[in-house]
């Protein structure tokens, strides 16, 4: 009895180990976001590396692009872990290609339009890519009355890596100035890459891998399963009709984060300081959502988690339309942190409660692909809008500024259209709950 229960102490501390040391990767993965996506890249692209309208429609491109390649990747490399149990090997590959390419914007000035676009691709693809294997992970650190609760801590965690990253490198930037920009990359390199580390060294794979048929390589295998999967579809109905959901509604979120330093600084005209200060915000107030939110979807459905964060979202993004001041877009951006935070959290979470057994990493390649298709949607909706509005009131008589700011009116009105339809595909989908679990 008494090495029993040495045994299972020494399981259970096993157990604690690989749970933080998976929170702690989204630490350091969520300084990526914060400071390429959100606060500072984007917006250095943008103004200094290209300049104007035509740098959001660069922006845009490059985003899409990069989730073009993620998608056609993601479900080939989901079915090849689910059958080699190689979700940590390749965790690290696409992590390193994150890391490597975050280091190299180091090199992006004014005018180097083609590299800053090649070098942020290939980092995106390496974050983006590692996301997949990296969710896939969460199953093997949670049970299923869990799930939800340690998917939003993981968020969390993550939304204060993203705040810890973003203060070192604020203190710099007030006391050098813009200058200090590229060093951000550097220091954001560096921080993915130690906070990262923990995972491979306590994360275990629990789940055996799928059997491989007889005679059959893996490779070529992976390709059959998803064609497989898809002749399938209709058994999997309620799955098919959440990818739906979280493409269309994904799109908005992804718009809303990938141009957000985009949107602060046009209409509001905010620096890179006060950038910073929103992004450092929103992850302080998302922190709190994905708590809050992962306690709902264990406690009620994911599906009403997600459904609440997208209905605050909506009348967040309408707000935006009435505000003038910087003051009450950063209440704006608060809001929006808490909300997004929530349903993206929560939406990783839904894809362990639907995928059938044996296919759970597969379906999270799925989700990547819906996720990397509204990445790559959602941004070139977004800039084309936001292009051609400042043309047509260009062409009008207006400023030019004056009609950049009207152009990207109609660009977030298109954020709006995207979260209204994907919610409402979503009341389609059958609620799921550790008690009532998805059969197929």
């Amino acid at each position: 009895m008494e090495i029993s229960s040495q045994e299972t102490t020494l399981a259970n501390v096993k157990e604690r180990k690989a749970r933080r040391a998976w929170y702690l990767y989204d630490f350091g993965n969520s300084a990526y976001a914060a400071i390429v996506l959100l606060a500072v890249y984007s917006a250095y692209f943008k103004d200094a590396v290209v300049g104007g309208a035509e740098g959001t429609r660069l922006w845009g491109i490059s985003v899409g692009i990069a989730a073009v390649l993620v998608a056609l990747l993601s479900p080939v490399l989901g079915t090849i872990a689910d059958f080699t149990r190689s979700k940590l090997r390749l965790l690290g590959i696409f992590t390193g290609m994150a890391v490597v390419f975050t280091a190299a914007l180091f090199f992006v000035g004014p005018g180097d339009v083609f590299t800053g676009m090649l070098f942020f691709i290939l980092a995106e693809i390496g974050y983006r890519g590692a996301q997949v294997f990296y969710d896939a992970l969460l199953v093997d650190v949670s049970t299923p009355e869990t799930i939800g609760n340690i998917s939003g801590k993981g968020w969390a965690v993550g939304m204060l890596g993203g705040v810890a990253c973003l203060i070192v490198v604020l203190v710099p930037l007030q006391l050098i100035g813009n200058s200090f920009i590229p060093y951000a990359f550097l220091i954001t390199a560096l921080f993915f890459l130690l906070s990262s580390i923990p995972a491979f060294l306590y994360v275990r794979e629990h789940s055996a891998p799928a059997h491989l048929p007889e005679g059959e390589k893996v490779i070529p295998f992976a390709f059959k399963r998803i064609g497989q999967t898809f002749k399938e579809v209709k058994q999997y109905n309620d799955f098919i009709k959440y990818m739906i959901a979280f493409l269309i509604y994904n799109d908005g979120i992804m718009m809303l984060m990938d141009f957000a330093a985009i949107i602060g600084a046009t209409l509001f005209g905010m620096e890179q300081v006060q950038l910073i200060l929103f992004v450092i915000l929103i992850h302080v107030t998302g922190a709190g959502g994905a708590l809050l939110f992962g306690r709902i979807s264990d406690q009620r459905s994911s599906k009403q988690a997600i459904l609440v964060s997208l209905g605050i979202l909506l009348l967040d993004l309408i707000a935006l339309f009435f505000i003038e001041s910087v003051t009450h877009f950063y209440i704006i951006g608060a809001i929006a942190g808490f909300a997004l935070s929530g349903a993206q959290a929560v939406s990783r979470t839904m894809v362990s409660q639907l995928a059938p057994n044996g296919k759970t990493t597969e379906f999270y390649g799925f989700l990547s692909v819906a996720g990397r298709t509204s990445t790559f949607i959602g941004p070139l909706v977004f800039g084309t809008l936001s292009y051609r509005g400042h043309a047509f009131y260009l062409a009008r008589g207006m400023s030019d500024l004056a009609a950049e700011q009207a152009g990207l009116y109609w660009a977030i009105g298109s954020i709006i259209v995207f979260l209204l339809i994907g919610a409402i595909v979503l009341l389609s989908v059958r609620k799921v709950t550790a008690e009532q679990p998805m059969v197929y």
